[in-house]
């Protein structure tokens, strides 16, 4: 038995195909974006069909952008020969929020992940290894994370980039700050005590 109109249905339903959003959250959101004013919701549906139009992937690093190359990969006073590999948009942000990283960035899209159906195709690996083969890269680092997917994928990125001559780097893994060593577990402290460093 439909409870709503087929319109909100839909609507609900929409939603619910977003991460993180269940049926719950789903029908909230659009019981709110019911209650907006039609000039408010056409600019939510406008600035939907708007991100859609005008944000590309950069050539360069592959990350979200609308210009013709990304600010970061556009900024001559980051180190272009330093390449830190993330796995999504997202995890850019998260780099550049520690505001001590100069280099640029590569974007996979993903990772390696036969659960999900992503193989190596279905990542960005391709663009990276052309990037590295025009010579100009000293160094990658492979900041994905740190979970089975994550690891399969540096370890398999750096397979490839071995014969190139290059460094590839992997993030430490630590001890959270503001945790306790009672509450780590065996791979962290094991991961901790690798990435030690004199101080």
């Amino acid at each position: 038995m439909q409870y709503f109109p087929a319109a909100l249905e839909r609507l609900t339903e929409e939603f619910g195909k977003l991460p993180g959003v269940g049926s719950k959250t789903a029908q909230r959101l659009a019981f709110h974006v019911l209650s907006l004013p039609d000039e408010d919701a056409a600019g939510f549906a406008e600035a939907i069909l708007e991100a859609k139009r005008s944000v590309k992937t950069c050539p360069v690093c592959q990350n979200l952008t609308d210009q013709k190359l990304c600010p970061l990969c556009a900024d001559d006073r980051r180190d272009h020969s330093l390449v830190c590999v993330v796995a999504e948009p997202r995890d850019v942000i998260a780099m550049e929020r520690a505001r001590e990283y100069s280099g640029v960035y590569h974007v996979l899209h993903g990772v390696i992940s036969p659960l999900n159906h992503m193989g190596p195709d279905d990542i960005r690996v391709r663009e990276l290894l052309s990037r590295v083969a025009q010579g100009t890269v000293r160094e990658v680092i492979m900041a994905t994370n740190p979970d089975t997917e994550g690891e399969a994928t540096a370890m398999y990125i750096s397979r490839l980039l071995r014969p190139m001559e290059i460094k590839v780097t992997r993030l430490a893994y630590g001890i959270p700050v503001g945790s306790q060593l009672e509450y780590a577990d065996e791979v962290t402290l094991l991961r901790a005590l690798e990435g030690r460093r004199e101080i």
